[in-house]
């Protein structure tokens, strides 16, 4: 017992503990939203935060619904399995007007477009379709390959007008 007698740190060191405890409990109680642990470790309000952002995305079928042509001409190309708002971006606005034409989407630049993707790397698959940089010389990918959703050399050296 006598091991005990000037134990008085001891305590001093566990009240501090305590209070630290209770500090962290009373600022832990005030900064996690209410809704924390309502869908296991997730705040269970981020699905209605979410819901009520606005959509910029239309989604490819929507785009298909009303580009038939296109998704035919695209579906036998390389480009078959590519989302259309990935080269013309988020077209929600357009898709899912009540008037389309309101707002007509701006054809992307090919010349800086295409290469986001087709730029020569090690890290590709060796079969994926690469290009340096300086291969179009600043000139726009649709001067060779005419069609961008379903590219292919334009070998009659019209541009691809008849």
């Amino acid at each position: 017992m006598n091991s005990f007698k000037n134990a008085g740190h001891l305590l001093r060191f566990a009240g501090l503990f305590v209070i630290a405890f209770v500090l962290f409990l009373v600022i832990r109680h005030y900064y996690v939203p209410k809704s924390f642990g309502q869908y296991g470790h997730y705040r269970g309000d981020a699905i209605k935060d979410d819901a009520a952002r606005p959509t910029f995305y239309a989604g490819h079928d929507t785009c298909e619904t009303c580009h038939a042509d296109i998704a035919t001409k695209k579906s036998g190309g390389p480009h078959a399995h590519v989302n259309c708002e990935a080269c013309h971006g988020p077209q929600a606005i357009h898709a899912l007007a009540d008037d389309p034409t309101a707002h007509i989407p701006v054809k992307p630049d090919s010349a800086t477009l295409c290469i986001k993707c087709h730029a020569a790397s090690l890290a590709k698959p060796k079969k994926f379709p690469q290009v340096n940089e300086d291969h179009s010389m600043g000139m726009p990918c649709i001067t060779c390959h005419t069609n961008p959703h379903s590219p292919a050399i334009d070998t009659t050296g019209t541009g691809g007008k008849k």
